[in-house]
C-alpha cells in the first residue's frame, strides 16, 4: 500500500525549487509548433510535462529528452501525423485544454483520453464552441472524440471556468489563415495563467492583442519561431516551503525569479499580510520566518486556485480566525479540494468550516499525528506534509507518493533531506522546544 509516515521534525536547508510545470507546458507546445530546432530547458518530468510530451510526439514534433539535465531538444523535424489521433493526456488538465483547439489544426479525427477525475472536469466551453461550428464532439466516461477542422473567427468563451480554454486558443489559433478575436462573456479569472502564455507565445514569435482580459485579437498567418527557452522556478510549488517557513521551519527557496508573472507568486504577499518576514537574501533565495504578531486574514482565492490547500494549513496555526472565500472552482480540480482538506485537516484536529466556496478557519498550537488521505491528489499530499511538521505524533499519510508524481515526483526524497531540525513546537513564531515542554 502506497503511505508515507511523516514525524513531527522541523525541516531546515536550502530548497532548490522545481521548474514551473504551468510554463514548461507552454514552451513545450510553442516549441514543438514551432517545427524548427530548439531546445526546453530546465524541465522536471513530471507525470503531467511526461503527457504534453507525448502527445505533441502523436502530433508529429521530433524531439529528444536529456532527463537528467533536464533538457528537451527539438530537432526542426516532423514526423508522420497518423490518420487518428490518439492523444493521452493522462490526468493533465493543462494538456488536456490546452490541446484539445490545436489537435483540432490538422482536420483529423482526434480522440482525447485520460485517467481519474480528468474527464469529468468541466469542458462545457469548448463544447459550445465546437457546437456553433462543423466540429462533432462525442464525450464517454475516458475519452473525448472530435471531427473536424478549426476555422479562424469569433469565439466567446466564459472567464470563470478555467483560462486554459483561452490558452488552447491562444495557441492553436495564431496558426490560421485569417484573423480571430476571443471574446470573454464573463470576468476573467486566473490571470496571471493568462499572463504566462502571451509571455511565451511572445517569446516564440506569436503576437496577440490583449484587450483588458474582455477581448484578444488574434492575427491569422503567424509562425511560431524556433527558441530556446529556460523554464523558471516554480512559485505554486515552492508555496509548500515558505509556509513551512512561516509555521518555524528553517528554510530558504532558491530558483525563483523576482520578476515572475506567476500569478502564484502572491504567496509571498500573503504571508506578509499574515505577520510572517519574508526574506530576500543576497544570494537570490528567498525565505520565510514567523512572528508573534502572525494573525487570522482572508484570502480571495479567484486568482490563485492552487495555493489554497497549503494556504488552509498556513491559516490552521494562524491568531484568531481566517477565511478563504471565492474557492468554489476548486471542486472541480484532481479532487474536490475543498472537501479533502476540510476533511484531512480535520482529522488532524483542525476546526475548520466547509462552505460551498470558503474554508472558515480558527487557528491553533498544534495539531495531532494522525492517518490522512492524500485523496490522489498531489497538492492535497504535500499540503499535509506541511503540516505535519506542527503535529505532536506522526502522520501517515495514504496515496501520497503517487499522488506527487503529477507534479513534483521527488518531493518527498527532497522533504526527507530537509528533516535536519530538533522536534519543535512553535507558539506564533516563539519556539518551545520538548526539553522546555
Amino acid at each position: 500500500m502506497d503511505i508515507i509516515q511523516i514525524e513531527p521534525i522541523m525541516l531546515q536547508g536550502k530548497v532548490k525549487i522545481p521548474p514551473s510545470k504551468s510554463v514548461a507546458h507552454r514552451a513545450i507546445i510553442a516549441a514543438a509548433l514551432s517545427g524548427e530546432p530548439c531546445r526546453v530547458e530546465n524541465i522536471a518530468l513530471s507525470k503531467d510535462i511526461q503527457a504534453t510530451l507525448g502527445c505533441m510526439e502523436a502530433m508529429g514534433a521530433d524531439f529528444s529528452v536529456n532527463e537528467k539535465e533536464g533538457v528537451v531538444t527539438f530537432s526542426g523535424k516532423q514526423k508522420r501525423i497518423p490518420k487518428i489521433l490518439r492523444l493521452n493526456c493522462e490526468e493533465s488538465g493543462s494538456t488536456l485544454r490546452f490541446l484539445t483547439p490545436v489537435a483540432l489544426l490538422f482536420g483529423r479525427k482526434v480522440t482525447l483520453s485520460g485517467k481519474g477525475r480528468l474527464m469529468s472536469r468541466p469542458q462545457k466551453p469548448y463544447i459550445d464552441l465546437f457546437a456553433t461550428r462543423e466540429i462533432s464532439c462525442a464525450i464517454k466516461k475516458d475519452t473525448m472524440t472530435l471531427e473536424g477542422k478549426l476555422e479562424p473567427g469569433k469565439f466567446s468563451l466564459p472567464g470563470d471556468v478555467s483560462s486554459q480554454f483561452v490558452t488552447g486558443l491562444l495557441f492553436a489559433l495564431p496558426m490560421l489563415d485569417g484573423d480571430s478575436e476571443i471574446v470573454i462573456t464573463t470576468e476573467m479569472e486566473s490571470k496571471g495563467y493568462l499572463d504566462l502564455t502571451l509571455s511565451v507565445l511572445n517569446d516564440f514569435g506569436i503576437q496577440i492583442i490583449n484587450e483588458n482580459y474582455r477581448r484578444f485579437l488574434i492575427p491569422g498567418g503567424q509562425k511560431y519561431k524556433g527558441t530556446d527557452y529556460r523554464v523558471e522556478g516554480d512559485y505554486s510549488q515552492a508555496a509548500f516551503f515558505l509556509v513551512a517557513g512561516a509555521i518555524g521551519c528553517k528554510l530558504r527557496c532558491d530558483g525563483l525569479d523576482e520578476n515572475s508573472l506567476q500569478g502564484d507568486k502572491k504567496i509571498l504577499e500573503i504571508l506578509e499580510q499574515t505577520g510572517a518576514n519574508v526574506i530576500k537574501h543576497p544570494d537570490g533565495s528567498i525565505g520565510v520566518t514567523p512572528t508573534e504578531a502572525m494573525h487570522g486574514i482572508e484570502i480571495d482565492a479567484r486568482e490563485i486556485p492552487d495555493l489554497v490547500p497549503v494556504l488552509a494549513v498556513l491559516c490552521g496555526f494562524l491568531k484568531g480566525e481566517s477565511r478563504i472565500v471565492n474557492a468554489g472552482r476548486l471542486r472541480m480540480k484532481e479532487s474536490d479540494r475543498l472537501a479533502a482538506i476540510s476533511s484531512e485537516l480535520s482529522r488532524l484536529g483542525l476546526d475548520i468550516e466547509e462552505g460551498v466556496d470558503y474554508l472558515k478557519i480558527q487557528g491553533t498550537q498544534i495539531l495531532c499525528g494522525e492517518t490522512v488521505s492524500s485523496w490522489n491528489d498531489h497538492r492535497i499530499a504535500m499540503a499535509l506534509a506541511v503540516a505535519a511538521c506542527r503535529c505532536e505524533g506522526a502522520v501517515t499519510i495514504t496515496g501520497a507518493k503517487e499522488a506527487v508524481k503529477k507534479s513534483f515526483p521527488d518531493f518527498f526524497e527532497v522533504y526527507q533531506g530537509l528533516q535536519q531540525g530538533p522536534k519543535t513546537l512553535m507558539k506564533f513564531g516563539q519556539e518551545i522546544t520538548e526539553e522546555e515542554g
